[in-house]
């Protein structure tokens, strides 16, 4: 079977996901020190600030009950991270979660708990392992949850959808590779930064 052409992702000089990612790996620097941006990965680069307003998006977009639930009790982004992944399957296991999320055990268990304490989700015992607990959507949020997620997951959908399977995954993969050196990153301050190579 041939291969369909690769789609485009609307960058300058007609440069793809995969080739950004392979440009990034071969100029990838040392750890521990920093590097200015090539021309082409700049091009990604001034991508990123357009992502901004979708991200501030959020509060506004949240259904008055659930900004409610979020404003007080406190629940932060990385609250809200965790409903989709209930949302693509439920119940799961706490250990399960964290693994999606790529977090600590213990740090998904602090976001699960905030979550069970402001009414968005429900812990229970797993029957058939009691050393693990299983979480779930409590089910008289469901239908807001569920609301609120298809709302903000339509652009990125729409995006996904223009793209070919090949370049989907190479998207998906590069915003997992972005959001691991995201989270990775140590907290320099500006003033001791490395200068760059």
């Amino acid at each position: 079977m041939v291969e369909p052409p690769v789609q485009k992702f609307g960058f300058p000089n007609s440069l793809d996901l995969r080739s950004i990612y392979n440009l990034s790996m071969q100029h990838a620097a040392e750890p521990g020190t920093h590097r200015l941006p090539t021309p082409e990965e700049t091009q990604a680069i001034g991508l990123v600030p357009l992502l901004a307003p979708y991200i501030r998006q959020a509060p506004a977009e949240m259904p008055d009950e659930l900004r409610t639930v979020f404003d007080t009790h406190s629940l932060t982004a990385r609250h809200g991270a965790v409903l989709p992944q209930l949302l693509a399957e439920q119940p799961l296991a706490v250990s399960e979660l964290a693994r999606r999320l790529r977090l600590s055990l213990s740090t998904t268990s602090e976001l699960v708990g905030a979550l069970d304490r402001a009414g968005l989700v429900e812990r229970r015992e797993d029957p058939t392992n009691r050393r693990r607990t299983l979480v779930a959507i409590a089910d008289d949020r469901l239908p807001v949850v569920e609301a609120f997620i298809a709302t903000r997951s339509q652009p990125l959908l729409r995006a996904l959808d223009s793209l070919s399977p090949r370049d989907r995954a190479g998207f998906i993969a590069g915003l997992n590779a972005w959001a691991r050196e995201v989270r990775d990153r140590p907290a320099t301050p500006p003033d001791r930064a490395p200068a760059p190579k």
